[in-house]
């Protein structure tokens, strides 16, 4: 064996045990939290998000993919689901695996789809070829978000000037809906201080929907 490979063996058994360990390190910080905010930990590799929540584009990323570290348990009355989550790209030596976080706060009242994410550079490209997002008042708002919903009065309804104070004074998440719960999440891996900056912002929102939303959803929920 040349010395070359004798590094190299090295170096992959480094990374290995390094895995090993911050993986260790992880799942401990976690579970402590867990433990003080009575949630529930499951520690193995759930499959069954993407379908689940087959509306959340994030959870149906490439192939392979499944949460890791799921918590979950009742958050403030709502129930809450937050994890880890591990998706791969490609194939053989272009294979990648790429993880993120994210939390999924369910409401009691029927909603609807709904897309607020920041907005990025290529967002002007795609204005340029017509496929604008929704616009809003509050001009630094709309600089700052990209919005989409098939219902254009439902973003307005949910987007209020109190909900958009909220949300330029708030961490930002990419925050879906579908027709009954929350996603928010951002590509990387969540520390605890940002599983728990990303619940208060889908608080925030479902929080400061208006009375008259609440009463109109409620009453569809009730005919539905």
């Amino acid at each position: 064996m040349s010395g070359l490979e004798v590094v190299v063996g090295l170096a992959i058994v480094a990374m290995i045990a390094f895995g090993i360990w911050w993986s260790a390190k992880r799942r401990k910080e976690l579970t402590a939290w867990a433990t003080r905010e009575g949630l529930a930990l499951r520690p193995g590799r759930d499959h069954g998000f993407d379908e689940r929540y087959p509306a959340f584009d994030c959870l149906r990323r490439g192939h392979s993919r499944c949460a890791l570290n799921v918590m979950d348990g009742d958050w403030n009355g709502r129930p809450l689901e937050a994890f880890d989550y591990r998706y791969v790209i490609g194939s053989g030596k272009h294979r990648q695996t790429h993880h993120f976080s994210a939390i999924i706060l369910t409401s009691d009242l029927r909603l609807k789809p709904l897309r607020i994410r920041p907005e990025h550079i290529f967002d002007k490209v795609t204005e340029f070829f017509g496929l604008d997002d929704i616009d809003f008042e509050s001009a630094e708002f709309s600089r700052e978000f990209h919005v989409k919903a098939p219902d254009k009065k439902w973003a307005y309804d949910v987007l209020h000037q109190r909900t958009i104070e909220f949300l330029l004074t708030h961490p930002q998440f990419s925050i879906e809906f579908d027709e009954r719960s929350v996603i928010a999440w951002r590509n990387r891996r969540f520390d605890v201080e940002t599983f728990e900056s990303a619940i208060a912002a889908v608080e925030g929102i479902l929080d400061r929907l208006p009375e008259y939303v609440v009463r109109q959803q409620q009453r569809g929920k009730e005919s539905g």
